[in-house]
C-alpha cells in the first residue's frame, strides 16, 4: 500500500469516528496520518529520519520554529489529550488540522 494510501485509510478511520462520536479514535487517527506523512517526506526528500511515533512527530513539528505558526498550532492542538480538554486548547477538528499539516510537509518537497 502506498503513503498516500495509507494516509488515507488513517483520515478515513478519522471521519469516521468523528461520525461515531468517538473524538479519541479520530485524533489518534488523524494522528497518525501526519506520522505516515512525516515518514512520506523524509523518504522524498532525502531528509534525516524523524525517529519515534506520531506523537514524537508532532512535538518536534510543534517545536520547529522553522514551520509555519498555524502548522504549529495545529500540531499543538493534536498533541491535546481529550482529557485535557478543559485545561488547554483542543482540536474541535482534527482532519483538519491533519490535513494542514499534511499540506505543508507536501509543499516542502
Amino acid at each position: 500500500m502506498s503513503w498516500g494510501e495509507q494516509i488515507e485509510q488513517e483520515l478515513a478511520k478519522a471521519v469516521a469516528g468523528l461520525r461515531d462520536g468517538n473524538d479519541g479514535l479520530a485524533r489518534v487517527c488523524a494522528r497518525r496520518a501526519v506520522g505516515l506523512g512525516v515518514q512520506n517526506w523524509v523518504e522524498r526528500s532525502g531528509s534525516r529520519a524523524w525517529p519515534g511515533d506520531a506523537m514524537k512527530q508532532l512535538r518536534k513539528i510543534q517545536a520547529e520554529e522553522a514551520f509555519p505558526l498555524e502548522v504549529r498550532e495545529a500540531a499543538q492542538r493534536l498533541l491535546t489529550k481529550v482529557t485535557q480538554r478543559d485545561q488547554t486548547p483542543i482540536s474541535t477538528d482534527p482532519i483538519a488540522d491533519a490535513q494542514l499539516i499534511l499540506s505543508h510537509f507536501d509543499q516542502l518537497t
